[in-house]
Protein backbone atom coordinates (compact mmCIF):
# COMPACT_ATOMS: atom_id res chain seq x y z
CA UNK A 1 0.00 0.00 0.00
CA UNK A 2 1.32 3.46 -0.90
CA UNK A 3 0.17 7.05 -0.55
CA UNK A 4 -0.35 7.07 -4.32
CA UNK A 5 -2.82 4.19 -4.05
CA UNK A 6 -4.84 6.06 -1.43
CA UNK A 7 -4.73 9.15 -3.63
CA UNK A 8 -6.03 7.13 -6.57
CA UNK A 9 -9.05 5.86 -4.63
CA UNK A 10 -9.77 9.32 -3.26
CA UNK A 11 -9.57 10.82 -6.75
CA UNK A 12 -12.21 8.37 -7.95
CA UNK A 13 -14.57 9.28 -5.11
CA UNK A 14 -14.02 13.03 -5.55
CA UNK A 15 -14.22 13.04 -9.35
CA UNK A 16 -17.24 10.78 -9.51
CA UNK A 17 -19.10 13.01 -7.04
CA UNK A 18 -18.75 15.86 -9.53
CA UNK A 19 -19.50 13.81 -12.64
CA UNK A 20 -22.41 11.83 -11.22
CA UNK A 21 -24.16 14.89 -9.78
CA UNK A 22 -23.85 16.49 -13.21
CA UNK A 23 -25.95 13.66 -14.61
CA UNK A 24 -28.45 13.49 -11.78
CA UNK A 25 -28.72 16.23 -9.12
CA UNK A 26 -30.55 13.76 -6.85
CA UNK A 27 -28.00 10.97 -7.42
CA UNK A 28 -27.07 8.65 -4.57
CA UNK A 29 -23.80 10.22 -3.41
CA UNK A 30 -22.98 8.93 0.06
CA UNK A 31 -19.97 8.01 2.14
CA UNK A 32 -20.89 4.99 4.21
CA UNK A 33 -18.47 3.26 6.60
CA UNK A 34 -15.72 2.07 4.26
CA UNK A 35 -17.89 2.41 1.15
CA UNK A 36 -18.33 5.38 -1.21
CA UNK A 37 -21.51 5.42 -3.29
CA UNK A 38 -21.49 7.48 -6.48
CA UNK A 39 -24.58 6.29 -8.33
CA UNK A 40 -26.60 8.24 -10.91
CA UNK A 41 -28.82 5.19 -11.54
CA UNK A 42 -28.84 6.01 -15.23
CA UNK A 43 -28.11 4.08 -18.40
CA UNK A 44 -24.35 4.70 -18.52
CA UNK A 45 -22.75 2.01 -16.34
CA UNK A 46 -19.63 4.02 -15.48
CA UNK A 47 -21.75 6.66 -13.72
CA UNK A 48 -23.08 3.94 -11.40
CA UNK A 49 -20.14 3.34 -9.06
CA UNK A 50 -19.44 1.92 -5.62
CA UNK A 51 -15.92 1.67 -4.20
CA UNK A 52 -14.23 0.61 -0.97
CA UNK A 53 -12.35 3.46 0.69
CA UNK A 54 -10.42 2.21 3.74
CA UNK A 55 -6.75 1.31 3.82
CA UNK A 56 -5.33 -1.96 5.17
CA UNK A 57 -8.67 -3.78 5.09
CA UNK A 58 -8.34 -7.28 6.52
CA UNK A 59 -10.20 -10.38 5.30
CA UNK A 60 -12.99 -10.19 7.88
CA UNK A 61 -13.71 -6.52 7.24
CA UNK A 62 -13.52 -7.08 3.49
CA UNK A 63 -16.43 -9.51 3.69
CA UNK A 64 -18.56 -6.97 5.53
CA UNK A 65 -17.71 -4.14 3.13
CA UNK A 66 -18.41 -6.25 0.04
CA UNK A 67 -21.77 -7.29 1.48
CA UNK A 68 -22.65 -3.65 2.13
CA UNK A 69 -21.61 -2.66 -1.40
CA UNK A 70 -23.70 -5.45 -2.89
CA UNK A 71 -26.75 -4.36 -0.86
CA UNK A 72 -26.43 -0.84 -2.27
CA UNK A 73 -26.16 -2.09 -5.83
CA UNK A 74 -29.09 -4.51 -5.55
CA UNK A 75 -31.36 -1.65 -4.56
CA UNK A 76 -30.67 0.19 -7.84
CA UNK A 77 -32.35 -0.01 -11.22
CA UNK A 78 -29.32 0.58 -13.43
CA UNK A 79 -26.31 -1.66 -13.68
CA UNK A 80 -22.91 -0.45 -12.55
CA UNK A 81 -19.54 -1.44 -11.16
CA UNK A 82 -17.79 -1.99 -7.89
CA UNK A 83 -14.28 -0.52 -8.20
CA UNK A 84 -11.87 -2.30 -5.89
CA UNK A 85 -8.33 -0.96 -5.36
CA UNK A 86 -6.25 -4.01 -4.48
CA UNK A 87 -3.48 -2.06 -2.76
CA UNK A 88 -5.91 -0.93 -0.07
CA UNK A 89 -6.25 -4.56 1.08
CA UNK A 90 -4.12 -6.33 3.66
CA UNK A 91 -2.37 -9.50 2.53
CA UNK A 92 -4.99 -11.83 4.02
CA UNK A 93 -7.79 -9.88 2.32
CA UNK A 94 -6.07 -10.14 -1.06
CA UNK A 95 -5.75 -13.88 -0.63
CA UNK A 96 -9.44 -14.13 0.27
CA UNK A 97 -10.71 -11.67 -2.34
CA UNK A 98 -12.02 -14.06 -4.99
CA UNK A 99 -13.98 -16.14 -2.50
CA UNK A 100 -15.25 -13.08 -0.62
CA UNK A 101 -16.47 -11.40 -3.81
CA UNK A 102 -18.24 -14.58 -4.87
CA UNK A 103 -19.99 -14.90 -1.50
CA UNK A 104 -21.17 -11.29 -1.69
CA UNK A 105 -22.68 -11.91 -5.12
CA UNK A 106 -20.11 -10.29 -7.39
CA UNK A 107 -18.52 -11.49 -10.61
CA UNK A 108 -15.26 -10.14 -11.97
CA UNK A 109 -15.60 -7.96 -15.09
CA UNK A 110 -12.21 -6.54 -16.13
CA UNK A 111 -8.95 -5.09 -14.76
CA UNK A 112 -7.77 -1.53 -14.47
CA UNK A 113 -4.85 0.43 -13.06
CA UNK A 114 -4.67 3.61 -11.01
CA UNK A 115 -1.99 5.94 -12.36
CA UNK A 116 -0.54 9.35 -11.49
CA UNK A 117 2.36 11.62 -12.29
CA UNK A 118 3.89 15.02 -11.63
CA UNK A 119 4.11 15.72 -15.34
CA UNK A 120 2.62 19.17 -15.93
CA UNK A 121 3.06 21.52 -17.65
CA UNK A 122 3.04 19.47 -20.82
CA UNK A 123 3.93 20.84 -24.24
CA UNK A 124 1.09 21.29 -26.69
CA UNK A 125 0.87 18.08 -28.69
CA UNK A 126 0.94 17.62 -32.39
CA UNK A 127 -0.29 14.77 -34.54
CA UNK A 128 0.10 14.86 -38.31
CA UNK A 129 -3.36 13.39 -38.95
CA UNK A 130 -5.49 15.06 -36.27
CA UNK A 131 -7.21 18.37 -35.70
CA UNK A 132 -8.30 19.03 -32.11
CA UNK A 133 -11.64 20.62 -31.27
CA UNK A 134 -12.86 21.47 -27.79
CA UNK A 135 -16.25 20.06 -26.81
CA UNK A 136 -18.58 23.07 -26.62
CA UNK A 137 -21.82 22.01 -28.36
CA UNK A 138 -24.43 19.28 -28.08
CA UNK A 139 -23.17 17.89 -31.38
CA UNK A 140 -19.70 17.58 -29.88
CA UNK A 141 -21.15 15.82 -26.83
CA UNK A 142 -22.92 13.32 -29.07
CA UNK A 143 -19.67 12.57 -30.90
CA UNK A 144 -17.83 12.15 -27.58
CA UNK A 145 -20.59 9.83 -26.36
CA UNK A 146 -20.58 7.71 -29.51
CA UNK A 147 -16.81 7.22 -29.36
CA UNK A 148 -17.04 6.07 -25.75
CA UNK A 149 -19.91 3.71 -26.54
CA UNK A 150 -17.96 2.04 -29.33
CA UNK A 151 -14.70 1.88 -27.39
CA UNK A 152 -16.19 0.41 -24.20
CA UNK A 153 -18.85 -1.82 -25.75
CA UNK A 154 -21.93 0.15 -24.67
CA UNK A 155 -24.97 0.96 -26.77
CA UNK A 156 -25.35 4.32 -28.44
CA UNK A 157 -28.22 5.10 -26.08
CA UNK A 158 -26.06 4.32 -23.04
CA UNK A 159 -23.24 6.48 -24.35
CA UNK A 160 -25.41 9.50 -25.07
CA UNK A 161 -27.05 9.25 -21.65
CA UNK A 162 -23.61 9.93 -20.16
CA UNK A 163 -23.26 13.42 -21.61
CA UNK A 164 -26.53 14.70 -23.10
CA UNK A 165 -27.03 18.41 -22.41
CA UNK A 166 -24.13 18.62 -19.94
CA UNK A 167 -23.00 22.17 -19.15
CA UNK A 168 -20.18 20.69 -17.05
CA UNK A 169 -18.63 18.87 -19.99
CA UNK A 170 -18.99 21.90 -22.26
CA UNK A 171 -17.51 24.37 -19.77
CA UNK A 172 -15.57 22.95 -16.83
CA UNK A 173 -14.17 19.72 -18.27
CA UNK A 174 -11.36 20.28 -20.76
CA UNK A 175 -12.85 17.81 -23.22
CA UNK A 176 -11.50 17.48 -26.75
CA UNK A 177 -12.26 15.56 -29.91
CA UNK A 178 -9.55 14.52 -32.33
CA UNK A 179 -10.78 14.81 -35.91
CA UNK A 180 -9.42 12.82 -38.84
CA UNK A 181 -10.46 14.46 -42.10
CA UNK A 182 -13.25 16.16 -40.16
CA UNK A 183 -14.53 12.96 -38.54
CA UNK A 184 -14.24 12.47 -34.73
CA UNK A 185 -12.03 9.43 -34.09
CA UNK A 186 -10.70 9.97 -30.56
CA UNK A 187 -11.56 11.95 -27.43
CA UNK A 188 -10.49 12.68 -23.86
CA UNK A 189 -11.31 14.98 -20.97
CA UNK A 190 -9.52 16.45 -17.96
CA UNK A 191 -10.98 18.25 -14.95
CA UNK A 192 -9.57 19.76 -11.77
CA UNK A 193 -10.26 17.51 -8.76
CA UNK A 194 -8.83 18.14 -5.28
CA UNK A 195 -5.65 19.76 -6.51
CA UNK A 196 -5.00 17.33 -9.36
CA UNK A 197 -5.90 17.22 -13.02
CA UNK A 198 -8.05 14.13 -13.44
CA UNK A 199 -8.14 12.53 -16.91
CA UNK A 200 -11.41 10.80 -17.72
CA UNK A 201 -13.12 8.79 -20.47
CA UNK A 202 -10.42 8.58 -23.11
CA UNK A 203 -11.70 6.71 -26.14
CA UNK A 204 -10.64 5.96 -29.70
CA UNK A 205 -12.71 4.49 -32.52
CA UNK A 206 -11.79 0.76 -32.51
CA UNK A 207 -11.22 0.93 -36.26
CA UNK A 208 -8.63 3.71 -35.81
CA UNK A 209 -6.46 2.29 -33.03
CA UNK A 210 -2.66 1.94 -33.00
CA UNK A 211 -2.09 5.25 -34.75
CA UNK A 212 -1.22 7.32 -31.67
CA UNK A 213 -4.58 9.04 -31.55
CA UNK A 214 -5.36 8.22 -27.91
CA UNK A 215 -1.97 9.42 -26.71
CA UNK A 216 -2.25 12.64 -28.72
CA UNK A 217 -5.70 13.61 -27.43
CA UNK A 218 -4.68 12.73 -23.86
CA UNK A 219 -1.67 15.01 -24.17
CA UNK A 220 -3.99 17.70 -25.54
CA UNK A 221 -6.35 17.65 -22.54
CA UNK A 222 -3.39 17.57 -20.14
CA UNK A 223 -1.84 20.55 -21.88
CA UNK A 224 -5.06 22.56 -21.95
CA UNK A 225 -6.16 21.58 -18.45
CA UNK A 226 -2.75 22.30 -17.00
CA UNK A 227 -2.53 25.65 -18.73
CA UNK A 228 -5.97 26.68 -17.45
CA UNK A 229 -5.55 25.48 -13.86
CA UNK A 230 -1.83 25.70 -13.14
CA UNK A 231 -1.95 22.21 -11.64
CA UNK A 232 1.18 20.07 -11.91
CA UNK A 233 -0.02 16.59 -10.88
CA UNK A 234 -2.38 14.42 -12.93
CA UNK A 235 -4.24 11.19 -12.17
CA UNK A 236 -6.32 8.69 -14.08
CA UNK A 237 -7.70 5.17 -14.03
CA UNK A 238 -6.59 3.12 -17.02
CA UNK A 239 -7.90 0.05 -18.78
CA UNK A 240 -5.41 -2.70 -19.55
CA UNK A 241 -5.18 -1.42 -23.14
CA UNK A 242 -4.67 2.19 -22.12
CA UNK A 243 -2.07 1.75 -19.38
CA UNK A 244 0.97 1.37 -21.73
CA UNK A 245 -0.07 4.53 -23.58
CA UNK A 246 -0.24 6.56 -20.38
CA UNK A 247 3.12 5.24 -19.18
CA UNK A 248 4.70 6.68 -22.32
CA UNK A 249 3.17 10.07 -21.46
CA UNK A 250 4.69 9.97 -17.98
CA UNK A 251 2.05 8.39 -15.72
CA UNK A 252 3.13 5.68 -13.28
CA UNK A 253 0.91 2.86 -11.95
CA UNK A 254 0.04 2.82 -8.26
CA UNK A 255 -2.72 0.27 -7.68
CA UNK A 256 -4.33 -2.57 -9.56
CA UNK A 257 -8.10 -2.12 -9.82
CA UNK A 258 -10.67 -4.87 -10.16
CA UNK A 259 -14.07 -4.06 -11.62
CA UNK A 260 -16.98 -6.22 -10.47
CA UNK A 261 -20.63 -6.53 -11.46
CA UNK A 262 -23.41 -8.16 -9.52
CA UNK A 263 -24.16 -11.70 -10.66
CA UNK A 264 -27.35 -12.11 -12.66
Amino acid sequence: MTADSIESAEQLADAWRLLVLDREPDADVRDLPGVAVRWADGLFPFWNCVTLTEADVDADLLGHRLAAAADVMRAKRGSGFLWLFEDLLADDARAALDAAADRAGFEYSFPGTGMAGDLLPLAEPEHPDLTFVRVTTDEHLDAYADLNARAYGFTREQGRAAFAGSALWKNDVHAYLGLLDGVPVTCAGSVAVAGRLFVVLVATDPDRERRGFGAAVTRKVLHEGGRATGLTRATLHATAAGAPVYRRIGFRPNSAIRFYRLKD
